[in-house]
């Protein structure tokens, strides 16, 4: 028998993953702002892709929170 469909945490669980995102996201700025000097320049366009997916990756939690928390309504 399956398990219910238990989405009480959800919106919770997507805060944290934002907040992870942002830490890292903030930490790969500091890092390329400190050392961009010693990198190569694959090096420095791999953490800047890296690190537009992250902000992409940030519209979509937001919105998926969002969405989770009108279901909770």
């Amino acid at each position: 028998m399956a398990k219910p469909d238990d989405r009480s945490d959800n919106a919770e669980k997507l805060k944290e993953a934002v907040q992870n995102t942002v830490r890292n996201l903030e930490e790969s700025e500091h890092y390329l702002d400190e050392h961009a000097v010693e990198l190569s320049p694959e090096e420095s366009e791999t953490l800047r892709q890296k690190n537009e997916n992250r902000r992409e990756a940030l519209d979509s939690l937001r919105s998926e929170i969002k969405d989770e928390q009108e279901y909770a309504e």
